[in-house]
């Protein structure tokens, strides 16, 4: 599929999973099913789904000299992830997602960063970004590297992909190296501060656009997603991608695979819109199997 390499700068944890009939109040504790112990952290994730949609990906991260390590690395491998330049920490854990799944198939994650919080902008291998069509980047490692990374994609010619996620502010910088951004529309309302940005993609587009922002995918949650670009005319500029409907088992991961599908659609030449409607295919068929890489082999059916 892929014109050009996927390059994935950021995350790699252990996924603690445990299903329960419904979240627990404060103070409340419930039973819950066997604990199981899958390869998770967004970067991570959505290196394995890109590859499994038929993307060249690289990763790059860090991980413990650790069991939990040893998992996410075979995992990357045997995913088609080329995860030869994930370094290991010796003197630090592998990070972990403790993950707690309902009866609706929803979600509360609590993240420990472990290694990820290692991660610095020196340790950049050189030919990282060598022949890279897109870089994809999200915020679960320090913010020097992202920034670092997404300097060095830009200057290697690769198309920026961040997901702002999960939220916190970013430099002025990021955002200006940054040729998409990805978000939610909790995400959207948070670096916008509009109170609801679905009444308004104009004003989105205008705010985005004065911190440098031009194109925008901003997902939906069930509704799909909608596509805003700064550099359109007219009925460019706001385009809705229709949602797939499926029956949801396990929303962990959709995110990521939406992420995934969009870069490496990107990166096989599609338009905007294209890469958008194909995640949105690609987020909705991951949420009908459990977990987030686990889940991923469903995504097989839409590769080629």
């Amino acid at each position: 599929m892929s014109a050009g390499k996927v390059v994935v700068v950021g995350s790699l944890n252990a996924d603690l999973t445990v299903r329960t009939d419904r979240f627990p109040q404060p103070g409340e504790t419930l039973n819950g099913s066997e604990l199981v112990i899958v390869p998770g952290g967004k970067s991570a994730n959505q290196a394995a789904a890109a590859a499994i949609l038929g993307a060249d990906v690289r990763l790059f991260g860090a991980v413990g000299a650790d069991g939990h390590g040893d998992l996410l690395l075979k995992a990357a491998a045997a995913a088609g992830v080329d995860a030869s330049r994930v370094l290991r920490r010796t003197d630090t854990a592998t990070g972990t997602a403790m993950i707690v799944v309902d009866a609706a198939g929803e979600n509360t994650i609590i993240v420990s960063p472990g290694a990820n919080g290692t991660v610095t902008g020196a340790e950049l291998p050189e030919n990282l970004f060598d022949d890279a069509a897109v870089l994809t980047l999200s915020l679960e490692v320090p913010l020097d590297a992202v920034t670092a990374a997404a300097c060095a994609g830009h200057d290697a010619g690769a198309q920026v992909l961040l997901n702002l996620s999960p939220y916190r502010e970013v430099p002025a910088e990021l955002l200006a190296l940054t040729d998409v951004l990805l978000l939610n529309t909790h995400e959207a309302a948070l670096v916008t501060g509009l109170t609801d940005p679905a009444a308004d993609w104009e004003a989105v587009i205008a705010v985005l656009g004065q911190l440098g922002v031009r194109r925008t995918i901003i997902t939906l949650g069930g509704d799909g997603a909608v596509v805003l670009d700064g550099t359109a005319q007219g009925a460019d500029r706001v385009v809705s991608v229709a949602p797939t409907r499926v029956t949801a088992v396990d929303t962990t991961g959709c995110g990521d695979a939406f992420t995934a599908a969009t870069a490496a659609r990107l990166a096989a030449g599609d338009s905007l819109v294209e890469a958008a409607t194909f995640a949105a295919r690609a987020g909705a068929l991951a949420a009908t199997r459990e977990g987030a890489q686990s889940s991923y082999s469903a995504l097989a059916e839409l590769a080629g």
